[in-house]
């Protein structure tokens, strides 16, 4: 099999996803369609352009990640609780009704034996902190410690393709 040096075929790039999203060799191998996983696993992690793919990959992963945080606290710092109140109203018809509702800021919903509904939402000052830590440079948050975690399981892949050569 003939190709350009740097690059990758279909078959590499389909184990460079699943590789980024689980995180196991033998597991994207297979998944991917390699008849010797364990080998081949081992083999495409010992190559750059596989490295490099699943780098670029993580960091789409990160920033995803990152932007779906940043918009989930928005909606909770910001967001409309006008169903959450329609639904304390709507309360005695709750578990046929609620599927309508967008309850995104509600972080807990109990009816005590009393049988009136309890309705607690998401701090919004918290949300609010959050966003602001977001927008600081610098500042240590879950985006940080995903980034260490990355950065070590390319590590234990390069120590890892090392072994087996």
């Amino acid at each position: 099999m003939s190709r350009k040096p740097g690059t990758i075929s279909t078959k590499e790039k389909r184990f460079c996803e699943i590789y980024a999203a689980v995180g196991d060799a033998v597991q994207a191998a297979q998944a991917a369609g390699y008849e010797q996983p364990e080998k081949a696993g081992v083999n495409l992690l010992s190559r750059d352009e596989i490295n490099a793919e699943i780098s670029r990959l993580y960091e789409k992963r990160l920033k995803n990640a990152r932007q779906k945080a940043y918009a989930g606290y928005e909606r909770i710092a910001f967001g409309n609780v006008n169903d959450a109140v329609r639904l304390l109203f709507d309360g005695e018809d709750f578990g046929t009704s609620a599927e309508g509702y967008d309850l995104f800021n509600v972080a807990e919903i109990k009816r005590p034996k009393e049988g009136a509904l309890e309705i607690k939402f998401f701090d919004r000052l918290k949300a609010l902190e959050k966003l602001e830590q977001y927008g600081q440079e610098g500042e240590k948050g879950p985006a940080d410690f995903y980034q260490a975690l990355v950065g070590g399981m390319e590590k234990l892949s390069d120590t890892n393709g090392e072994s087996e050569s």
